[in-house]
């Protein structure tokens, strides 16, 4: 489901940044079929792929704006905390 829903665009130990696929990929097509918006839940399944970590509890999750395709999120790390930056704004942060 997540196959080609992101290109992995730089990554260190607590930083990566991602581009968004265009509005095609399936995951835009499920959440608002008309208006295609990442789904929150996602930002999850990204994290866990990126940072080769297996979430099994969040504790805490915070969604500020709508992610939409082709954007370019920084998904930043310091422990078990995230925050995620689009075009210098945070839209999500959360903690597993």
């Amino acid at each position: 489901m997540f196959e080609g829903l992101y290109e992995l665009v730089s990554k260190n130990e607590n930083e990566a940044v991602v581009k968004l696929s265009d509005k095609r990929h399936p995951i835009f097509k499920a959440h608002f079929p008309r208006y295609p918006v990442l789904p929150g839940i996602t930002h999850f399944e990204i994290v866990a792929d990126i940072f080769d970590i297996e979430i099994v509890t969040i504790k805490k999750a915070k969604f500020m704006a709508l992610v939409v395709p082709k954007q370019i999120l920084t998904y930043k790390r310091d422990g078990n905390k995230f925050r995620v930056i689009c075009e210098e704004k945070e839209v999500a942060n959360f903690t597993l």
